[in-house]
């Protein structure tokens, strides 16, 4: 594993310093809002500007890039990513602040796209490797994040200060690292309406751990906050869900391996909407039993959208898979989107404390569909099952350095795919692609 990350060292220490800067960032505009006063509805709609500028940024960074090439656009997007973290703890108003997300947004999946498209340049024949490598300093960089909101504290502009300089440090090693210019980064074609036609559990599943996630990281300081936490036991709540979430790929992945995946996605449904129940019922009792709670939730929750992309894969022809693992990144973004502004107006209406209520309804719901597709539809065979991956949403990019996404070519990819009721004979088998 060493020896195939060596030439990639100074990518993958690069994104893990922006990471941390990323995953600061959030918990730092939550706890700042609710000591400003806002609401959970104005929290939620402030926080989908992120992701409404993702999604925005998915169509119009690769266009940017192809125009301009990827350093100068490279560098245009992480200045603007370093001056809005500045800007945030300046101006202090919602509608600014929904502004400032959506540029936000656009500038970090821009970077993303550049920074994995000259990950991916180099990974050659250790794509696996490689893979599993940046997704779990990925997760590691997230976590440690969190922790940073002790130095200065919410109130002090010296913590977006440290989101600019963290954003700014995270360039050094990229710019400096003598890569090759990558190929150019190409939007997304296949219909949404396609994707839930070939694989209906993978599309809900892409969609509903969207709006939890996307509610999650919107919400939860506020909500941590709002239960009494102080600001180093916020970033444990955070940081405990997140390093929740990488513990349990692994085993999830154990379980997907020879089972019906959607079989699987329901049981991590029932235990996540479980964990959600008790961190209900702890935030009355313990600090300790709600940052417990919180982490099994993470670990259950945090893997529905590896658990849709294998899914996803196992249902689509293997010349497809790469266009429809985008689409769902498409489809997750906007449910993340969504998900702030749908739980933040429960919240404004019912109070804080039933935000884990929120999300295990939302997550009942999509086990509910998934039992009916169980019923209706035949299961994909054991020997056409692709290999579970942990996936985490940086950009379409990524889905590229996938190992089990074969190089497509342009005779090949727009073959059609089998629904979910024919799962494609050609499908690859699980590791072969390793």
């Amino acid at each position: 594993m060493i020896r195939a990350i060596i030439p990639v060292s100074s990518l993958l220490l690069g994104m893990a310093i922006l990471l941390a800067g990323s995953g600061l960032i959030g918990t730092l505009l939550g706890l700042r809002a609710s000591a400003e006063g806002f609401s959970a509805l104005a929290l939620g709609l402030v926080m989908s500007g992120f992701f409404g500028g993702y999604i925005a940024g998915a169509f119009v960074c690769p266009p940017l890039i192809r125009r301009i090439g990827h350093i100068r656009a490279f560098t245009a997007l992480a200045a603007l990513a370093a001056t809005v973290a500045l800007l945030y703890g300046m101006i202090v108003n919602p509608w600014m602040w929904w502004i400032l997300r959506v540029a936000h947004g656009i500038a970090m999946v821009g970077i993303y796209m550049i920074i994995e498209s000259w990950l991916n340049e180099q990974m050659h024949d250790q794509r696996g490797k490689i893979f599993s490598a940046y997704m779990m300093i990925s997760f590691i960089a997230l976590g440690l994040g969190q922790f940073l909101i002790a130095l200065y504290g919410a109130e002090h502009l010296a913590s977006f200060a440290l989101v600019a300089i963290f954003y700014s440090l995270g360039l050094i090693p990229i710019a400096l690292t003598p890569v090759s210019q990558p190929t150019p980064v190409h939007t997304p074609r296949l219909p949404l309406a396609r994707l839930y036609q070939v694989s209906p559990v993978g599309f809900m599943g892409g969609l509903v751990s969207g709006l939890v996630s996307g509610a999650f990281w919107g919400l939860s300081a506020a909500y941590a906050a709002a239960q009494g936490l102080d600001n180093f036991h916020v970033a444990l709540f955070a940081s405990v869900a997140i390093f929740g979430g990488a513990a349990m790929q692994w085993p999830v992945g154990h379980a997907a391996e020879h089972r019906d995946r959607r079989v699987v996605l329901l049981s991590v449904c029932v235990l996540a909407t479980l964990s959600a129940s008790a961190m209900f019922v702890a935030s009355a009792l313990s600090t300790l039993g709600l940052i417990v709670a919180t982490g099994f939730y993470g670990g259950f929750a945090f893997t529905l959208y590896s658990l849709a992309v294998a899914q996803t894969h196992d249902r689509f022809h293997a010349t497809e898979a790469l266009e429809a693992t985008k689409a769902l990144l498409i489809l997750h973004g906007t449910g993340a989107m969504l998900g702030p502004v749908l739980v933040g107006g429960l919240l404004s209406a019912l109070g804080a404390r039933i935000f884990p209520l929120a999300l295990g309804t939302l997550l009942t719901a999509l086990a509910l569909f998934t039992v009916w597709r169980i019923r209706r539809d035949a299961p994909v065979p054991d020997a056409e099952l692709s290999e579970f991956l942990p996936v985490l949403r940086t950009s379409e990019v990524s889905m590229e350095m996938d190992p089990r996404t074969p190089e497509v070519t342009a005779t090949t990819a727009n073959q059609p795919g089998p629904p979910d009721t024919a799962p494609a004979p050609e499908a690859p088998a699980r590791g072969a692609l390793d």
